[in-house]
């Protein structure tokens, strides 16, 4: 019988459960486990210039993929520095792996002092994750990393995290078999709700499906559902891509919003229906079934008349399986949904039409596979309603968290796992500043994203709001800026600038023929028109729940 250390179990266990890239910044607490992590040859590393960057990388991994992915930081003031990310992957359902060192065991609660302590790490980690732990030696290493992947894959999709201490990774224990990869294992389906479920959507004149983050592996099925009831389905900035926008029955916020008034049925799949609750409100005229794989979510904001524990996928199958016998007849709604895409596309074009017009020019240069990840910035917001998405996890957002300066990173994690795909990441001169040293870690790996920087010289949101509600007085939101153009040819990245639509599709275009890293392109703006009145909707019927 042969012996490992806790490093190589670590290691091992990361390979074993698919993690192809960690995304990392090494430092003396964790010096074992890159050790281990050279001699392995896998997976390979890809470190960054900041804590928050390696996060935010897992994070884009994992959220292009729909599989777990891993980052490996210092503790203290290297794992604060991700917590960011950590809170945001928790937001979005996102399988991040965060794998922290630790001070020496022995000194573990004990206030000494020493470098990078804080008091209770653990602590901090359980509150921001699905389930956090302490690896205390190799004999329980193999069990705890096999159970950290088994937390990332059953469930809702959430952040997991383990911490080691310095004086552990050496840790030697008898080990002779090798690690089995953590299986997803199938969620039982309660078939009396979902027969409840199918005679309450059977019967209604008006339904209505919204679809969220969980349903991103379920695109097929709730097509085939969508198209069984001629119902529409309304997407959170999540749930894009679900339904290729271009289907006749897929729309966003904007046009839910009106149809939410006239619905008798909604089927959430994989959403929280936390904006048509809590802000468009309900009534008994509205039967509410919720499917989720989180029974926590399913009861969480109000009851609703029918819940379904299940998978997404798996939940949906079932459904439209009971629908067979229970459907009423139906009319194609497309004329009808034709009409109201119109009427937004021109609402859009009017109330907003200088956003509109740059996604477009986005849009025209992307692939239809391509990868587009939104910011907080002002063609950011348009994007959740107005950016056409023609596949799941084509379009990233930081959900309700809104993660200031998220972008970048994550774009460049989204690369990484997804070298094939082509991507676009936006950014306002405020929120591309907290992530720029980033631009050396894509140069130095050679990650090819394109980004456009939005320039106004002021977190642009921050200002207008201060200039509506308080008189026109301002305080602490004009910036001063770099040359952006010189800043990024300064990291040995691709710098343009350019001021048109057209000119700002055809530099992306341009920017897709270089692979070898990223291009960075400046759009000078000023102020742009308020998106919030197609945002922020107003109740369309009854109570609201708290």
């Amino acid at each position: 019988m042969g012996s490992k250390t806790t490093a190589e179990i670590l290691v091992e266990g990361l390979a074993v459960n698919g993690i192809e890239t960690l995304f990392c910044l090494p430092g003396v607490q964790n010096d074992d486990f890159f050790d281990a992590l050279h001699k392995s040859g896998a997976p390979r590393p890809v470190h960054t210039r900041h804590e928050q960057g390696s996060a935010y990388m897992a994070l884009g991994a994992a959220l292009a993929t729909g599989k777990p992915q891993a980052y490996c930081v210092v503790p203290g003031p290297g794992f604060l520095n991700t917590t960011a990310a950590l809170c945001t992957a928790y937001a979005v359902n996102a399988p991040v792996l965060a794998l922290v060192g630790q001070i020496p065991e022995a000194a573990i609660g004990k206030g000494f002092g020493l470098l990078h302590e804080i008091p209770d790490q653990l602590g901090i980690m359980e509150r921001l994750t699905k389930s956090a732990a302490r690896i205390t030696g190799a004999a329980d290493a193999a069990v705890k990393i096999t159970d950290a992947f088994r937390q990332l894959r059953n469930g809702c999709a959430k952040p997991v995290a383990l911490e080691c201490a310095m004086t552990t990774w050496r840790d030697a224990a008898p080990f002779d078999r090798p690690l089995e990869k953590a299986l997803r294992e199938p969620v039982e389906i309660d078939l009396d709700a979902i027969g409840a479920a199918a005679r309450i959507l059977g019967a209604a004149r008006r339904p209505m499906i919204v679809v969220g983050g969980g349903a991103l592996e379920a695109g097929a099925a709730v097509r085939e559902l969508a198209e069984m009831l001629q119902a529409p389905v309304i997407s959170s900035r999540n749930g894009r891509g679900v339904l290729d926008s271009r289907h006749y029955l897929s729309h966003t916020m904007p046009a839910g919003h009106a149809l939410w008034k006239d619905a008798d049925a909604v089927i959430a799949i994989g959403s929280r229906l936390q904006t048509q609750r809590q802000h468009w409100g309900t009534d008994d005229g509205l039967k509410i079934i919720h499917l989720d794989c989180d029974r926590a979510a399913l009861a969480r904001i109000a009851p609703c008349d029918v819940a379904v524990l299940a998978d997404a996928a798996a939940g949906t199958a079932a459904l439209i399986d009971k629908l067979h016998g229970v459907n009423a007849a139906r009319v194609s709604r497309e004329d009808e949904m034709a009409v109201l895409k119109a009427a937004f596309d021109k609402t859009f074009r009017q109330t907003v039409g200088p956003q509109v017009a740059l996604l477009e020019a986005i849009r025209n240069a992307l692939p239809d596979d391509g990868i587009f990840v939104e910011e907080l910035t002002q063609i950011g917001y348009v994007s959740r309603f107005a950016f056409p998405a023609y596949g799941p996890r084509t379009f990233l957002s930081s959900g309700y968290q809104g993660t200031l300066g998220w972008g970048l990173a994550t774009a460049l994690g989204a690369k990484v796992a997804m070298p094939d795909r082509k991507i676009v990441s936006i950014a306002g001169d405020g929120g591309f500043m907290f992530n720029v040293q980033e631009l050396a870690t894509a140069v130095q790996h050679r990650i090819a994203v394109t980004i456009v920087v939005l320039n106004d010289n002021a977190y642009g949101n921050v200002k207008r709001m201060q200039q509506e509600n308080y008189a026109g007085r301002t305080i602490a939101s004009d910036l001063a800026n770099p040359d952006f153009v010189a800043l990024a040819e300064a990291f040995g990245a691709r710098g343009m600038q350019v001021n048109s639509p057209d000119e700002l599709s055809r530099a992306i275009a341009a920017s897709f023929e270089d692979e070898d890293g990223p291009t960075l392109i400046e759009v000078p703006c000023g102020e742009f028109p308020s998106p919030w009145g197609l945002v922020q909707l107003p109740r369309q019927r009854g109570a609201l729940s708290a």
